[in-house]
């Protein structure tokens, strides 16, 4: 009997090596091959998927899901293997995986490009009926989407359907307005290295245009014009926690609780609160949520919110005070790797524990990045040249002292600061302090 538990374990230990050597190419070559095989999804072919929909009147589900990008890979792979809560939903859908942003429709498809799994449902005629897919960690998807989540929004999307084309006015939304590029190869920064398709003989990898390299490409174009970046260019689809509203991930828009002394609790949302709908527009996710967020007019803004309290059906006025978006934290998201070059030379910064803040003499509230990495190479190695090192704890930039997270510093350099400013930082590195001069790229 041990011997044959030693050999089980040998084997699965095999399989998983095997499994974590396989290539990007390989990963999404075999990608393709299980979803064509499977035959239950449509395989990157929106033309297809639109031309079925219209055919058999079904709403269509498309799923944006980066291969081999793993960060949301567990929903996925449980949406893929036939979840007994969703299957029977996803059977009403004509459905579609997209694995690559070459040729998409920006006009269509506008969603949060820091995403790895973003799911779209939308009418065959591209009337959207809503999203999902979120997240506000790097790995910890789980706070933000689920199985359950998804199975509700999915129900609800079916409804909206069945409803179609009355609630066309309430949905109308739902689209963007024009973007700013037709389509991602048409951006400056990557018009001359991508094309409107995937290569699928030797460089299907590198041929991809991936979600984060619209948003990169955005805030290039933008950059470009000159002058400081806006509050929307740098907190784009912000997460409800930055008004105070935790919704949970198990519902379609369900709030979980409200954070003491925040816009949410302002304005009297309550734990338990259901939110039908967001100046005017129905909602099915918390991607739904941030949609309506991401548009919002400006500080100050009044959104409405029709909500369902036990028995009751009420509206609730949010009021979206100064400096809201900034509560948001993008430190999280790839598109930060760009935000970090040009903010702080290639670093990457994180808070200061307890222990080592008391060890440094400093206070809860006192600036205390530690220098987790530092770029290596160009053009991500300024700092480097400027002289910081991992370790470092940084207590002062630009003579501020009250920049306690890491975004903190990304929005005051990109928002306050001139490019080419050389920019006084102190560090402490042991026991003493030491000046540094960061000269930010022009």
């Amino acid at each position: 009997m041990m011997r044959l538990v030693r050999f089980v374990c040998v084997v699965w230990l095999i399989a998983a090596a095997l499994a974590a050597a396989q290539t990007r190419e390989e990963k999404v070559r075999n990608d393709r091959k299980k979803v064509e095989a499977d035959g239950f999804w449509i395989y990157n072919d929106l033309p297809n998927a639109f031309a079925e929909a219209k055919k058999t009147g079904k709403p269509m589900l498309v799923v944006l899901r980066c291969i081999p990008c793993e960060e949301c890979v567990k929903l996925d792979d449980e949406l893929l293997d036939q979840d007994t809560r969703v299957r029977p939903l996803l059977e009403k859908f004509v459905r579609i995986r997209v694995v690559s942003t070459n040729g998409l429709d920006l006009s269509l498809f506008q969603f949060d490009t820091d995403q790895s799994f973003a799911v779209f449902v939308l009418n065959a005629d591209g009337t959207i009926y809503g999203r999902f897919g979120t997240r506000s960690h790097r790995t910890a998807w789980a706070d933000d989407v689920s199985v359950d989540g998804l199975a509700k929004a999915l129900e609800g999307a079916l409804a909206l359907h069945a409803d179609y084309p009355k609630n066309k006015a309430d949905i109308a939304g739902k689209k963007g307005p024009a973007p700013l590029f037709p389509v991602p190869e048409q951006f400056p920064t990557l018009k001359s290295k991508y094309g409107p398709k995937l290569d699928q003989g030797a460089n299907v990898v590198r041929s991809c245009i991936h979600c984060h390299q619209i948003g990169d490409a955005e805030r290039e174009f933008h950059r470009g014009k000159g002058g400081a970046f806006s509050e929307s260019v740098l907190f784009p689809f912000p997460h409800p926690k930055a008004i105070g509203l935790i919704l949970d991930p198990k519902e379609r828009a369900t709030v979980q609780r409200v954070e003491k002394h925040s816009a949410a609790e302002k304005a009297g949302f309550r734990a338990g609160d259901a939110l039908v709908k967001l100046e005017g527009q129905p909602l099915l996710s918390l991607a739904d949520v941030q949609w309506v967020l991401h548009h919002a007019a400006a500080d100050g803004a009044t959104l409405t919110a029709d909500v369902r309290r036990g028995d009751q059906t009420l509206q609730v006025k949010l009021t979206l005070p100064k400096g809201w978006r900034q509560k948001d934290d993008i430190s999280w998201r790839a598109s930060s790797w760009q935000l970090r070059r040009w903010a702080t030379g290639g670093l990457l910064l994180k808070a200061a524990d307890p222990d080592e803040r008391k060890k440094l003499g400093l206070s809860d509230t006192d600036m205390a990045l530690r220098v987790e990495h530092v770029g290596q190479y160009a053009p991500h190695d300024v700092a480097k040249r400027a002289g910081f090192q991992k370790g470092d704890v940084l207590v002062s930039f630009d003579a501020k002292t009250d920049l306690v997270r890491e975004t903190d510093v990304l929005v005051y350099a990109l928002t306050n600061l001139k490019r080419g400013a050389k920019v006084e930082a102190v560090v402490v590195r042991g026991d003493k302090r030491v000046t540094l001069v960061l000269p930010l790229p022009g």
